[in-house]
């Protein structure tokens, strides 16, 4: 297997066909899908795989993660998931990387009565959206995942779910963008956007004073993507940041994690998930916060994390805490992902996607093969345009339709 590639030690001004602005899981997949087309491409970004993609579980569960008026953001997150076999097949053929996904389902409880009947509530809304779950009993829950405390008020079983290893894909991405003489990875920090005389975006320059220059630019920043466009009045986005703090245990010496499927659980309306992976790290997810990022992880996120992992497992109390990260994913007003044309030239977007880039990686990544090749996108990621956001700017009559 290729080792990732050394990032270059200098921004140079030098012209690419595509410069990818991020290199998270959706910044290098574009990028991967770039040279895959024939491009040329350069990827910039201060510490690739270092953001919000460090942080994911993993999760690929579109059914749990469905809720009340995100009726839109289910069928795009059902539609990528389909897809993800595929995507990882060829992913692993091409870098030699296993990334770890797992056909686990998802099992997700109720820790008291009120948190059964909102448990309830979204088994109603997802069933009547078609989606596969349903309710088990106590007994059942409990065959499913024997290490259940206590407390448990309801439980619903989604077979379908998977998880995949957001790390191990970043490392596999890195590696195929290695081995290929078209793709470099640059150390650096965007800052805004290079345009020509007529408007159109050619580049971006970079917090040490350099310049890129690209044929076309994909913005795929994440929660740092509305910065860069913040002088651009013609492009709309919309992207917030929304902080989170994943925890990582070592259950290599407690073998009856081994083989558990995903847990998702609320314990006294808080919600909580745990991810065992085959590899013996469990992850423990995941608080959710607006607003300015903290300086580092904040103790009380760390406590409350673990105090209603505990609650659902009481036996991760004897596990090794390994790892705490905290980072900002970024959010869009409706929570769908802007992906495709900016409505500016030279600039294509692929950022927005909230908690769930890891699940959307695949059809962001066939949505980027449709418009590098002049292909329709396809019918899923019709929800995803950037363009629906875009603000009118001809003037309105008062009183009159705008």
């Amino acid at each position: 297997m290729a080792s990732p590639a050394r990032p270059t030690a200098r921004t140079s001004s030098a012209s690419v066909d595509v410069l990818v602005v991020g290199g998270g899981i959706i910044g290098l997949t574009a990028a991967w899908r770039a040279v895959r087309a024939g491009s040329r491409v350069t990827v910039v970004d201060p510490d690739p795989g270092g953001g919000a993609t460090h942080a994911a579980a993993g999760m690929l569960a579109p059914v749990s993660e469905a809720e009340h008026g995100e009726h839109g953001l289910a069928r795009v997150n059902v539609a990528s998931a389909a897809l993800w076999g595929a995507f990882a097949r060829e992913l692993t053929a091409a870098s030699g990387v296993d990334v770890g996904l797992a056909a686990s389902g998802t099992l997700t409880v109720a820790y008291d009565a009120a948190d059964a009947q909102r448990c309830r509530d979204l088994l109603a809304l997802q069933r009547s959206w078609g989606l596969d779950v349903h309710e088990v009993t106590s007994a059942e829950a409990r065959e499913r995942v024997p290490l259940l405390g206590p407390h448990l008020a309801a439980a619903t079983w989604a077979a379908g779910e998977q998880h995949v290893d957001p790390r191990a894909v970043a490392r596999a991405l890195r590696a195929v963008l290695a081995r290929d003489a078209r793709a470099r990875v640059v150390p650096a920090t965007a800052a805004g956007l290079v345009r020509d005389a007529r408007g159109d975006v050619v580049g971006v320059r970079t917090a040490d004073g350099g310049t890129l220059r690209a044929g076309l630019v994909v913005l795929a920043a994440g929660a740092r993507s509305a910065d860069l466009v913040r002088d651009v009045p013609e492009v709309a986005v919309p992207v917030r940041p929304v902080v989170g703090t994943t925890l990582r245990l070592d259950a290599r010496g407690a073998p009856w994690f081994a083989g558990l499927p995903l847990l998702r659980g609320t314990v006294q309306h808080r919600p909580v998930y745990l991810v065992p992976r085959s590899s013996g790290e469990v992850v423990v997810g995941a608080t959710s916060d607006e607003g300015a990022p903290p300086a580092g992880t904040r103790s009380g996120d760390v406590f409350a994390l673990l105090r209603d992992a505990r609650a659902l497992v009481p036996g991760i109390d004897e596990l090794p805490l390994v790892d705490v990260t905290t980072r900002s994913r970024p959010a869009t007003p409706d929570h769908l992902p802007l992906v495709g044309l900016s409505g500016l030239p030279g600039l294509v977007l692929a950022t927005g996607h909230h908690r769930n880039g890891v699940l959307q990686t695949p059809l962001t990544a066939a949505t980027l093969d449709a418009l590098l090749t002049g292909d329709d996108p396809p019918d899923a990621a019709r929800a995803c345009d950037p363009r629906r956001l875009l603000t009118p700017t001809a003037p309105t009559t008062t009183g009159g339709p705008a």
